[in-house]
């Protein structure tokens, strides 16, 4: 069963509850699905509907991060929208799981020490396996950690 279908499925269930909230957090989202199913012309992949799931989290983040904050009304909203986004997310990898990914990655280069200059080879490697499956600040955080 599709996100599409699924996120379908709870908005219908929100709207017999009459939780209004989230059944409009969840019509952005499967709007945002089926935007992005048009787009493409065809069905989505798993990491695409992810994708997709994972830009709206961020997206309502960054609404809160830049709302003024005498403005709760919008900074509850987008709140709510990340809760119920996060039911659809993929699970993200824990630091420790990251850290051994990371690892992985400079012994298959085989670099020893890595340093700054060995970075753009490192992440070329490296986010092919992660993307999607965790925070891109955070890997870039991790990565600076392991070149010390």
């Amino acid at each position: 069963m599709s996100k599409i279908d699924v996120v379908r499925k709870e908005m219908m269930e929100a709207l017999k509850a009459k939780d209004m909230p989230r059944k409009d957090a969840l019509s952005l989202l499967l709007s945002a699905l089926k935007s992005k199913q048009i787009d493409k012309r065809g069905e989505l992949t798993e990491d695409e509907e992810n994708a997709v799931v994972m830009k709206e989290i961020k997206t309502a983040q960054e609404a809160i991060d830049t709302a003024p904050a005498n403005r709760t009304d919008i900074i509850e909203e987008n709140k709510l929208k990340i809760a119920v986004y996060s039911e659809f997310a993929p699970k993200l990898m824990s630091e420790e799981e990251i850290k051994a990914v990371i690892q992985d990655v400079i012994n298959q280069l085989g670099i020893g020490k890595p340093s700054p200059k060995d970075k753009g080879s490192i992440m070329k490697t490296l986010m092919p396996l992660v993307k999607g499956k965790a925070d891109g600040k955070l890997i870039n955080a991790l990565l600076d950690e392991a070149m010390k």
